[in-house]
């Protein structure tokens, strides 16, 4: 199943279908699939303890940094499962789906170390507040893997005073993404004022107005980090730090996102359509519907324009970033602790779109937990394969090659490839230990591969 979920990501019945295209023919059943499904969910805990021991055999783990975050996967179901007493299946629930789809989900708590490497995961019902995943997670792994002293990294979506608590006390601290919009008045007016701005390394203080004025500057300072930082003071959290970030080059960014998504508002406008917007980042959200006449009445039309308001409130933001952290390390070290937590986010990405991990074809929650179980061990095999390949490959390339591979049975003989040889394919056999490229593989050196593989 894990070998089937990289090179051929499918339902079970498909998996069973295609392990009879490996050299290593399948001696088992579609309802052996099945009914292991049920044991390795059931055992998913200890599994994943396990995967973790055996791993530091392998690998080298940074647990002294933790990524977490979450994300649903949806069933092409109408509607989700009843929860009764004694069912085994409660897992697809309505929730808010991450791709806006009207599906029941179930959600994805992951947890990555420090250089990417998947940890534990967790799954719960598709309605379950992502909140109130972190905590049960991170006590499983203080329990399980003996690992209490780490540093929790979460998006806003996560950073709940009750969170950033728990992770304040014993060996543990947090760095979390912070909504500079959400900070009160005073905080925020202070966040987003243009003096008091510092180069990391330097006292000198920066005036953002003044820079931006000069087009030198500008250039020069276009991948500069200027920050400003204070206590932040929440009742029951001692010792906080705010520090609030300003980058020119996330600045352009931001604006030149919203700017295609005014262009297609503008589009959409001029052609008078009316469609309710998706989500808080759909470029609708910047057309304004006015169903009254300049002297109150009602309107026999609804007219349609920019919200020019929206847009200016929006753009007092471009090129602002903030965290808190209960860290007393210098800001560089946290800011760039942070901007890690892209691999987290590119994990999940892999699962679904490289791993085709949804839609789920799935029912019993003991059999949804072991999917997600293969993925995870995929996920963690396909990251060990980056990282001896020294990271010069991306993902897709890799999972490409791998689905490249292909012999040709000569009877009596043994197997010719029928791959193209590429410096990928060298850099694959260089880390495997062996070499299938330059001549048929008779089926003694085969059985050999195949068994120093599963050793």
């Amino acid at each position: 199943m894990v070998f089937s979920r990289v090179i051929y990501p499918s339902s079970k019945n498909n998996t069973f279908k295609d392990a009879k295209e490996f050299i290593e023919q399948p001696n088992f059943e579609l309802q052996h699939i099945y009914r292991a499904l049920s044991v390795l969910g059931e055992e998913s805990n200890f599994i994943q303890e396990k995967i973790y021991d055996n791993s530091i055999n392998v690998i080298k783990r940074n647990t002294n940094i933790l990524y977490y975050d979450c994300t649903n996967y949806f069933f092409e179901i109408e509607e989700g499962d009843e929860v009764i007493e004694c069912s085994n299946k409660t897992l697809r629930q309505y929730g808010k789906s991450k791709e806006n789809r009207p599906n029941p989900i179930v959600q994805m708590g992951l947890f990555i170390d420090g250089d990417g490497y998947p940890l534990a995961f967790d799954i719960t019902k598709g309605n379950t507040n992502e909140q109130t995943t972190l905590i049960p997670i991170e006590k499983r792994i203080m329990e399980d893997f003996k690992n209490c002293k780490f540093i929790t990294c979460t998006d806003g979506g996560l950073s709940s005073t009750k969170n950033r608590k728990f992770n304040s006390c014993d060996d543990r601290a947090f760095v979390s993404t912070y909504s500079i919009k959400k900070l009160k008045k005073a905080d925020k007016e202070w966040a987003l004022k243009k003096s008091g701005w510092r180069i990391v390394g330097k006292n000198k203080f920066i005036n953002l107005d003044e820079l931006l004025k000069d087009q030198e500057a500008i250039e020069k300072h276009y991948n500069t980090i200027f920050y400003k930082e204070m206590p932040f003071q929440e009742s029951t959290i001692k010792d906080q730090r705010l520090i609030v970030t300003y980058s020119l080059k996330y600045h352009y960014y931001l604006a030149k996102i919203r700017n295609r998504q005014i262009d297609k508002a503008k589009r959409q406008i001029e052609n008078k359509k009316i469609k309710e917007k998706l989500n808080s980042h759909d470029y609708r959200r910047f057309i304004q519907k006015i169903k009254t006449t300049h002297d109150g009445e009602i309107a026999e039309e609804t007219y349609l324009s920019l919200n020019e308001q929206l847009i200016n409130k929006e753009s007092q933001y471009d090129g602002f970033y903030a965290v808190c952290t209960n860290l007393d390390d210098n800001v560089e070290s946290i800011v760039t602790l942070n901007k890690k937590r892209w691999k987290i986010e590119e994990s999940f990405r892999i699962i679904k779109t490289d791993f085709k991990a949804r839609p789920v074809y799935l029912q019993r929650d003991d059999r949804i937990e072991a999917h997600f179980l293969t993925c995870f061990i995929s996920l963690l095999i396909q990251r060990i394969i980056e990282k001896r390949l020294e990271e010069k490959y991306t993902t897709h390339e890799i999972i490409k090659t791998l689905r490249d591979f292909k012999f040709y049975e000569v009877k009596g003989e043994g197997y010719a490839p029928t791959y193209i040889r590429t410096k990928l394919t060298d850099d694959l056999h260089s880390i495997s230990g062996f070499n299938t490229s330059y001549e048929i593989v008779n089926q003694t050196k085969m059985k050999k591969i195949i068994k120093s593989t599963k050793s």
